[in-house]
């Protein structure tokens, strides 16, 4: 059963949407700006490889305890009041991040926007609140093109302001970017957003999460889309945390090369979300075309893992944007379609809370196989990590038609 879309006129959803990438690209901008630039910034602490790939794991955990507070909350109360709360805290977080005067508090910093940016789900529940169930598919596909539209502009950003040789002191300036990219956007919703789920707060029975963690797990999709999202984001998250020790050991880069690169592969990323991933789901089912993804990110993977030049690395770098892209938007209208009515954010949350909790082990298993097997050894574990994937995207084929 899926959530019943917010009525609205064909001019009043246009706006709705345009208002909501809009505050998505904004909000993402300036997560993208950061990400490529942490391995750098921890290293100007003289941190270890470890401690670098901790700090995308403190992020994590704030994330995997915000996910889900954020997403029933919203189905309480609105989804406007929990972003504008939430994204107000991730800017002053990046502000302070920008003043950390030591690694330890970095930790405890990125920890606590962790806990902030938990609000995706919330973000994909007001999408869901204004769209059809049967064109939910092609909207995600459409968000996470905002999505990588605001990773394409933010990394380019981060790596042209960035000046490493200064120190911990060069990291400043981007990060004080990203802060007023997520201020842009929290106004933006206080003056432009309207609230999207339908009479917050109505019937809305509070549970403990441990029901919905059952409820979900029991569920004959919600529960394999869960295993799916969790495997192949533990692989996908150790990658990020390291590529950019792993470039740096292989090909000589530094922030501006791997800024670059997330722009190239964000651009891509938006024309497959933008594009390709409605017409793939209309021609093959969400199902299908999800088994197709996971084909990708592991060819990508393997390519990346044995890439002899950095040209090589792209190529493969550039099959994962491709699968990844398309996959996690229809793990997301997969969730959306079979969830119950009112529980649409909590069930989002839950897949998001998953996904935060194999950020939290994947980047500290691949540094450590990084340090001590290979630099190469993350991308070899992530694409097996594919394989039991595939078997469960197999068992979701089977299932879907159960879910009206």
């Amino acid at each position: 059963m899926s959530h019943p879309a917010q009525t609205l006129s064909p001019q009043e959803e246009r706006r709705a949407l345009i208002v909501l990438l809009s505050v998505i690209y904004l909000m993402i901008a300036g997560f993208g700006l950061v990400i490529p630039l942490l391995p750098f910034f921890a290293r100007a602490f003289d941190a270890p490889a470890w401690q670098v790939t901790l700090l995308f794991s403190a992020f994590s955990v704030g994330q995997f305890i915000g996910e889900p507070f954020w997403g029933r909350l919203s189905d309480r109360i609105g989804r406007k009041p929990v972003l504008i709360i939430t994204i107000g805290l991730v800017a002053a977080s990046y502000a302070a991040l920008a003043f950390a005067p030591n690694i330890y508090t970095a930790f405890a910093i990125r920890f606590l926007n962790g806990v902030f940016a938990g609000n995706i789900s919330t973000l994909q529940g007001a999408m869901a609140d204004i769209t059809p169930p049967d064109r939910r598919a092609s909207r995600m596909g459409i968000m996470g093109a905002a999505f990588s539209a605001g990773f394409t502009t933010g990394p380019a950003i981060g790596g042209l302001l960035a000046q490493p040789s200064r120190g911990a002191l060069g990291f400043q300036l981007p990060l004080l970017v990203a802060a007023g990219f997520a201020a842009a956007s929290a106004l933006a919703v206080l003056i432009l957003v309207r609230e999207s789920r339908p009479e917050p707060g109505a019937h809305h029975q509070q549970r403990p999460r441990i029901e919905g963690l059952k409820e979900a797990f029991a569920h004959v999709v919600i529960g394999r889309i869960l295993a799916i999202s969790f495997i192949v984001v533990v692989g996908f998250a150790g990658i990020e945390a390291t590529y950019g020790l792993w470039t740096q050991a292989r090909f000589g880069w530094g922030p501006k090369e791997i800024g670059l690169a997330f722009m190239g592969i964000g651009l891509l990323g938006s024309f497959c979300q933008g594009y390709l991933s409605g017409r793939l789901v209309r021609q093959f089912g969400e199902a299908r075309t999800l088994t197709g993804d996971l084909v990708f990110m592991g060819l990508g993977l393997v390519t990346q893992g044995l890439s002899p030049v950095w040209e090589v690395a792209i190529a493969g770098f550039a099959l994962v944007c491709i699968g990844q892209s398309i996959c996690f938007p229809n793990l997301t209208a997969l969730i959306s379609q079979a969830a119950p009515p009112n529980r649409q954010g909590e069930m989002l949350g839950l897949n998001m809370s998953g996904m935060a909790l194999a950020r939290i082990g994947g980047p500290v298993l691949a540094g450590q196989l990084f340090s001590a097997v290979a630099p190469g050894a993350p991308f070899a574990f992530a694409a097996l990590l594919i394989l039991p994937g595939l078997f469960f995207a197999g068992q979701v084929r089977q299932r879907v038609h159960l879910v009206a």
